[in-house]
């Protein structure tokens, strides 16, 4: 219930504040004759939990606008995670990093699909769960967002996508919410 109150409040928030958007066709772009600069952003998201299981995660990105409506990047990610768990006397850490890439394109103002190929260096456990060995997991991500212009050259990003290869190894579950910002747009 909480996570939908948070949904919802974040969707009136950005309907609200929609009047401020600049129109599509007003921003700099490749198309309308834009320097390799000006057609450059960047942004990402960073994820914090802490307690008995702590949860730092940082996630860089730069991207291009290729056309008006087109824009494709790259992505890097770094998760490091701690569980401890007094009970049973057991404590956990790993680090988990990776990237890859992703495209995105803008069908209305503010609306976008997103796809995107990841690949992550983490530990799995073995098939006997005796003990992790590290392992790239792949995962391709479907879905769309809606973008919020936040001022004239950075906005904020909903995104909510599919893990379309998703395996028992995957450290992700369907379906998956990504807020995160973006400035130079």
């Amino acid at each position: 219930m909480k996570f939908k109150s948070i949904f919802l409040f974040s969707f009136l928030l950005l309907a609200l504040n929609n009047y401020a958007q600049p129109p599509l066709a007003d921003r700099q772009s490749a198309s309308s004759g834009g320097s390799f600069k000006d057609n450059l952003f960047f942004g990402g998201s960073l994820g914090l939990q802490f307690g008995s299981q702590t949860y730092v995660e940082l996630a860089p990105i730069i991207g291009y606008s290729i056309t008006e409506r087109l824009a494709a990047g790259l992505g890097i990610k770094y998760i490091y995670y701690h569980f401890k768990d007094e009970y049973y006397n057991y404590n956990y850490s790993t680090n988990i990093y990776g990237g890859g890439p992703f495209l995105r394109y803008f069908v209305l103002e503010g609306l976008f699909l997103h796809t995107e190929v990841e690949v992550l260096n983490m530990e799995v456990p073995d098939p006997y769960y005796i003990k992790y060995t590290r392992e790239n997991i792949t995962s391709v991500f479907v879905g769309g967002g809606y973008r919020q212009m936040m001022g004239a050259r950075s906005a904020l990003d909903l995104l909510l996508l599919f893990n379309v290869n998703e395996n028992r190894n995957s450290p992700y579950v369907n379906p998956i919410l990504r807020i995160g910002f973006g400035f130079g747009i």
